[in-house]
């Protein structure tokens, strides 16, 4: 899965560096999010299968290989998810969204002033949405798809946050 994200944030990189605009629109969101991505998988690749070994190996290599305002709050996400996921070696439906929920939390306590209409948000609301799945019942493929639904419906609505 975080290698088709890092193909994935490949591919769209120049994408994510247009919607660059905030704390100033240097146009590098994008790239500073696929460096910093890119050094977590890495380092996640090199260990364990075990889900929390695999998670701390992202958290750390994403801490050492951040870039930018973006890739800090990245790894920090990467910091929080690790957190929750700490003493799983697998995780249901309800594991995944509070490791989610966690790391969005871990994502604002790391910024001095957290904005609406950043990263921030597109993590809580991706966050609060895969919480609803789990609590509906849902399975982990609901929960994750609840999720990245939540984070296109927020990412959708920062230009109006800003």
């Amino acid at each position: 899965m975080l290698q088709g994200a890092v193909a994935s944030l490949e591919q769209n990189k120049e994408q994510v560096n247009a919607l660059n605009v905030f704390p100033v629109p240097d146009g590098d969101t994008g790239t500073n999010m696929y460096l910093t991505l890119s050094a977590a998988v890495r380092e996640a690749l090199q260990g364990s299968e075990d889900l929390a070994q695999v998670a701390a190996a992202a958290s750390t290599g994403s801490l050492m290989g951040a870039r930018g305002n973006s890739g800090v709050i990245l790894s920090q996400l990467f910091r929080g998810l690790s957190q929750g996921l700490a003493g799983h070696s697998a995780a249901g439906p309800r594991e995944v969204a509070q490791a989610l929920v966690e790391a969005s939390r871990t994502a604002y306590r790391a910024v001095m002033k957290p904005v609406e209409g950043t990263i921030l948000t597109v993590a809580r609301v991706s966050a609060q949405e895969a919480q609803k799945a789990a609590r509906a019942g849902g399975d982990v493929e609901a929960v994750l798809q609840a999720a990245v639904n939540g984070a296109k419906e927020a990412l959708a609505r920062t230009p109006s946050l800003l």
